[in-house]
């Protein structure tokens, strides 16, 4: 069969390829250790799971206005307003099937054919697909370690061109982990405002996950010129343990990009789940306790983590400080089983598939989120798992 040319632009998401080729293995009887989910461990708080309960009950299942009900409008907007000093109408916001659907409506809404988006690499690893399939043209700039893998003002200058119309911005960071401080984004901010028709996505899902003191802020907090053309994107699933309930959601403060959007997801999946709305709305507008106990145990296993591996040799890895992600440098560790015969190429897909044929372990090879030479491994699992994985990927390179 002849499908469409959009299809051969893009390709299964390396996370998802990663996690059922091991689900597999695990299905089979084998002892494999998953860290490539990028999901919390824990359950939905009960007094979430209560307020979808009870829009059962009270008939709340039919259709609702594309955008989302007016009680998640509403919650959206107070969530903003209190938590981010940012104030929307309801007609600046909207609610998708989760963050990825708002990107991807969002996009389909500003690109046409040839526009170029600014990706700062390591990315998340849908943006760049998701720019294609709107017609548009990653332009991906490589942020090494040494750049605490965070774009700065200078190689985005270089990377604007007449053709950009658009640049992700992800802090803290999917696979990095890494936060952009007030002082780089005013930077970034000083950079942009030059080009006033260049679009700002920023991607804010794991906003509540921060370490060590930090305190979010976006590019719109420290540039607030820049609100008309930044579309804020956030959503239920990381902070409040709801990926399955596919409830994310935008902010712009131009209103024909939101009424864009809607407009195109009229003709996809029109709204999102009614009772996931409810459940949402009672997340947004509920304490934020549970989000603490989460914290806790992120930062605890972080700090295992991240001492374990930086005492493998061959490994070096950056303190993440925030999301639930580690994102190890392993060029060392690469050349070594290389030289040793180990793997037949110098590559990090070589690596992953070396630890999850010959020691169970599984993660995402860096080449997945546009930086080679790098692993990304969760901790958003137990301390058990992860005491057991860290026990195979220091056996690995032991042996």
């Amino acid at each position: 069969m002849n499908l469409a040319h959009r299809v051969s632009l893009i390709k299964e998401s390396p996370t998802l390829a990663v996690m059922a080729r091991a689900g597999k293995m695990k299905a089979e009887g084998k002892d494999v250790v998953i860290l490539a989910a990028g999901e919390p461990d824990f359950d939905t708080p009960d007094h979430i799971k209560q307020a979808a309960i009870e829009a059962i009950n009270a008939g709340k299942t039919k259709y609702t206005p594309v955008g989302g009900t007016t009680e998640l409008k509403q919650a959206i907007i107070h969530k903003f307003a209190k938590e981010n000093n940012l104030q929307y109408a309801a007609n600046q916001v909207s609610a998708s099937a989760g963050g990825k659907h708002c990107i991807f409506n969002a996009l389909q809404a500003i690109l046409s054919s040839g526009d170029e988006v600014i990706i700062p690499a390591p990315f998340w690893v849908s943006y760049p697909d998701m720019v294609l399939l709107s017609a548009g043209t990653p332009v991906i700039v490589s942020c090494t370690i040494e750049d605490k893998y965070k774009l700065t003002a200078d190689k985005l200058q270089k990377a604007i061109t007449p053709k950009t119309k658009a640049i992700f911005l992800n802090s803290p960071s999917n696979p990095t982990g890494m936060v952009y401080s007030d002082n780089e984004l005013l930077a970034l901010a000083n950079v942009l405002k030059k080009y006033p028709d260049i679009i700002i996505i920023t991607d804010d899902i794991y906003e509540h996950i921060l370490f060590d003191g930090l305190q979010f802020k976006n590019i719109v907090n420290v540039a607030p010129e820049l609100y008309d053309r930044t579309i804020v994107i956030n959503g239920v699933s990381k902070a409040y343990a709801m990926t399955g309930w596919r409830i994310g959601f935008s902010a712009c403060g131009n209103t024909s990009i939101i009424k864009a959007m809607e407009n195109i997801q009229s003709q996809s999946t029109s709204n999102a789940c009614s009772i996931a709305q409810a459940a949402a709305a009672a997340a947004l507008n509920g304490g934020h306790a549970c989000l603490q106990v989460m914290k806790d145990a992120f930062l605890e296993r972080r700090n295992y983590v991240v001492e374990r591996i930086n005492k493998i040799k061959g490994l070096r890895c950056l303190k993440a400080e925030g999301a639930f992600y580690v994102f190890f440098e392993c060029v060392d560790a690469i050349n070594s089983l290389h030289q040793a015969g180990k793997i037949a190429q110098k590559t990090d897909l070589a690596f992953a598939n070396y630890l999850l044929e010959n020691f169970l372990l599984a993660g995402v090879p860096g080449s997945a989120f546009g930086l080679d030479d790098h692993i990304r491994i969760s901790f958003a699992t137990s301390m058990e798992e992860l005491a057991k994985g860290l026990d195979r990927l220091e056996e690995a390179l032991n042996k």
